[in-house]
């Protein structure tokens, strides 16, 4: 079977990423993943690239299944995420992200922070953040800090320039 291809590609004027995410909450606090390589604390939501010919149902499904070891079921569709941003290499980015609710699951609550991932050379941890109190971390994206997703019951639109 041939590997699968990530909806990622490179343009003469940037690289522009196609991905999906999911909100997993309990209260205040979002299970969120983070690498422990990188400098600084930043964490981001838990999720990936959209494998070219796979929906966006099964690329969330599979990405929760990759990063949590969990199948699980999709509640709803949340919000869509449009970001541009440079990295570190001076890369611009051109981002389209679109999220996920779960139906709760006991499972996932159980998830205890520095669960370890086999995503990356070192792995990934998965951490619960409170939106509430993350002062000084970076949480991506920032809209999780200031949306209740289990009140919230319309799909959202984000545009980020950065």
């Amino acid at each position: 079977m041939a590997e699968a291809m990530d909806c990622t590609f490179l343009t003469e004027r940037g690289k522009f990423n196609f991905r999906v995410g999911v909100i997993i909450s309990s209260g205040t606090k979002i299970l969120m993943a983070r690498n422990p390589i990188l400098p600084g604390e930043s964490y981001y939501s838990v999720g990936g690239r959209v494998h070219f010919g796979e929906s966006l149902e099964e690329a969330v499904l599979r990405e929760v299944r990759e990063e949590t070891g969990l199948d699980c079921e999709i509640d709803r569709l949340a919000a869509f995420h449009e970001n541009f941003f440079t990295n570190e290499l001076g890369i611009p980015y051109h981002e389209i992200s679109v999220f996920f609710t779960l139906k709760p699951d006991d499972r996932l609550l159980a998830i205890e922070n520095g669960h370890r991932t086999d995503q990356g050379p070192q792995g990934e941890c998965l951490e619960w953040m409170d939106m509430k109190n993350c002062e000084g971390k970076t949480i991506y994206p920032e809209f999780f800090k200031t949306v209740d997703f289990s009140k919230e019951r319309e799909i959202l639109h984000f545009i980020t320039r950065n």
